[in-house]
């Protein structure tokens, strides 16, 4: 799929690995809806790269089909959507004290990461499946999800980042062969430990967390980059017969239990 001239929407592309992504997709040609609740952050980055900025909750019908109209109204065929907006939550199922994990906490994690993945991804295929084929094979378009490794080795506490990211993994086969009558793809990344601003917040050494963190990595002995992970995801947009794969992207990790 060619970049260069076609309209693209990532969410959560206002930090992290949506912003970088956005910046990369901006830079081969894409004129790039930057979805987010960040508003200010979101603007600016759309600003940036010539893009638009759309205020958007994911797990929001209304506002995912705006963020969806406005680059619609661009003009340009949109071609390459990528989810990349998310939470995160640590509890137990059973916590040390005996209570029982959250019930609406880990709704909200289900609600925003897996419903709002499947929610941006069914309203862009439809207004996708509107375009002309880009191609002679009647290609028209690409959907990158972002799921974790920890759908499939998910470590103490992540009940339910776990859940919302497996499933994540378990709906890329079967949305790739419903979306294939309409020419898009469907390809979804599992990241492991990436160098985000995430881990930059709250007191402590920082330094020697991140040190923790990356020990199990097998090589290169680091955290990936947001900027490799954004490199990733449009070699799979640009790759034409990559399709209903799920793509570790996390340097060898291997998560052990905690």
């Amino acid at each position: 799929m060619e970049l260069n001239g076609v309209a693209a929407i990532v969410s959560g592309g206002a930090s992290g690995l949506g912003e970088a992504t956005a910046r990369d997709l901006a830079a081969h040609g894409a004129t790039v809806v930057v979805a987010d609740l960040n508003e200010e952050r979101g603007k600016a980055v759309a600003d940036e790269i010539g893009g638009l900025f759309a205020r958007c909750d994911v797990s929001d019908e209304d506002q995912v089909t705006a963020a969806v109209e406005a680059a619609v109204a661009t003009g340009k065929p949109l071609r390459a959507v990528v989810n990349s907006a998310g939470i995160g939550w640590a509890a137990r199922t059973v916590g040390k004290d005996g209570s029982p994990h959250d019930l609406a906490a880990y709704r909200k994690v289900i609600d925003v990461n897996l419903v709002g993945t499947f929610n941006l991804m069914r309203i862009a295929a439809a207004a996708i499946a509107k375009t002309e084929p880009a191609d002679e094979d009647g290609q028209r378009g690409v959907v990158i999800n972002t799921a974790s490794v920890a759908a499939l080795e998910g470590q103490t506490g992540q009940i339910a980042y776990s859940a919302s990211k497996g499933g994540i993994v378990g709906m890329t086969v079967p949305a790739a062969r419903d979306l294939a009558v309409i020419g898009v793809r469907v390809n979804t990344v599992a990241p492991g430990i990436i160098d985000t601003p995430i881990y930059g917040f709250g007191s402590g050494d920082v330094d020697a967390f991140k040190a923790r963190l990356v020990a199990p990595v097998v090589f290169p002995k680091r955290m990936g980059r947001p900027a490799e992970f954004a490199h990733l995801v449009r070699s799979l947009i640009e790759n034409d017969y990559v399709n209903a794969e799920v793509v570790r992207f996390d340097g060898g990790i291997r998560f052990q239990p905690k």
